[in-house]
């Protein structure tokens, strides 16, 4: 059964598609909010539950009272990762240009971080290249694969774009 017209954006704001573990074979794979097998990934998701099964929204942001008491208590995500730490950043976006225009952005960094994936990974480089879609801009992204024709090292591109853009592609501990 299909809960989500959208499993790439989780109810709580989380980039699933950016993720890295959307990208990771095997049992530690995440499949995206309410995506085939979420359930057996995190059983008793709280906000899934308010959110998709009681009223039938996308994400917390569609609802009128976001942010409500339990949004901000129970989905506040302590992982240090870009993809969880834009949740309300995102949650914000969504309100303010609706969930179509903003899977439509995300689509675009989709397509920039399959193509680094596929074309540009050493085995070393997803969540640097999943950090880089979910942080810099669009223009930027596109900027970031039309060049790496001329230097063929995405990374560097990636990084000198970062600086222009202010944005750190490495989260310090």
């Amino acid at each position: 059964m299909v809960l989500k017209k959208h499993p790439a954006i989780a109810c709580c704001g989380i980039d699933c598609v950016l993720c890295p573990r959307y990208y990771t074979a095997g049992k530690s794979r995440c499949p995206g909010c309410c995506g085939e097998g979420f359930e057996q990934v995190r059983p008793l998701c709280s906000v899934i539950k308010c959110c998709v099964k009681e009223r039938g929204l996308e994400v917390c942001a569609e609802c009128k009272e976001f942010p409500c008491e339990k949004f901000e208590k129970e989905s506040t995500c302590k992982d240090s990762f870009v993809t969880h730490k834009r949740m309300m950043i995102n949650q914000q976006l969504i309100k303010e240009i609706g969930i179509d225009a903003y899977i439509k952005q995300q689509n675009e960094r989709i397509v920039f971080l399959k193509t680094a994936l596929e074309h540009h990974d050493n085995g070393k480089n997803k969540s640097y290249f999943c950090i880089a879609a979910s942080l810099l801009s669009i223009k930027g992204l596109k900027k970031a694969l039309s060049l790496v024709g001329k230097s063929k090292n995405l990374r560097d591109i990636l990084k000198k774009i970062a600086d222009d853009e202010g944005q750190a592609l490495v989260l310090k501990k």
